[in-house]
């Protein structure tokens, strides 16, 4: 497959090889690692300014949607695992979705201490009409490769995942 890389992003490889070349370091995994890391910084910040941009929504308050469109009605400390959000971060982004009426908190009947967050109407008709714009953008940002190839890389990705501890 030929590697269609920015000659910036392959000037930036050559660069670690020459600086630290000498080190005994593991560089295919450390390459492998820093495009993880770029690719994932490159399609959260397209994502950003395209599809989201269009519904005002930031990489968080998206994901919160989506979550909750998938998963239902979750409690705050769930949705921010399931989110990958800190908790503190997930206040913030639940007041501002709530503030827009996408989403609503509830105290937990039997344990007034907890609260779950929910999607309202409102929030339900942005993720439905939002989700579809968003997985056309998902398939821009791996249109160069092959369905075997997308298979490939997620199958790769998750064992990055489970490897670092995340799954």
């Amino acid at each position: 497959m030929e590697d269609r890389a920015s000659p910036r992003l392959l000037d930036a490889e050559r660069l670690i090889q020459e600086r630290l070349g000498d080190r005994p370091l593991d560089f295919d995994s450390m390459l492998a690692v820093s495009n993880i890391y770029r690719a994932a910084t490159a399609v959260r910040r397209s994502a950003e300014r395209g599809v989201l941009a269009q519904f005002g929504l930031s990489w968080g308050g998206f994901t919160t949607l989506w979550v909750l469109w998938v998963w239902g009605e979750m409690r705050t400390a769930d949705l921010a695992e399931e989110c990958d959000l800190s908790k503190a971060t997930l206040t913030g982004v639940v007041k501002t979705l709530e503030k827009r009426g996408f989403v609503e908190r509830r105290q937990v009947e039997s344990d007034r201490r907890r609260v779950t967050v929910a999607l309202t109407d409102a929030g339900l008709d942005t993720i439905e009409s939002l989700f579809p714009r968003f997985n056309r953008y998902e398939g821009e940002m791996v249109r160069e490769l092959s369905t075997d190839e997308k298979q490939a890389l997620a199958g790769l990705l998750r064992r990055v995942i489970v490897a670092a501890g995340q799954a």
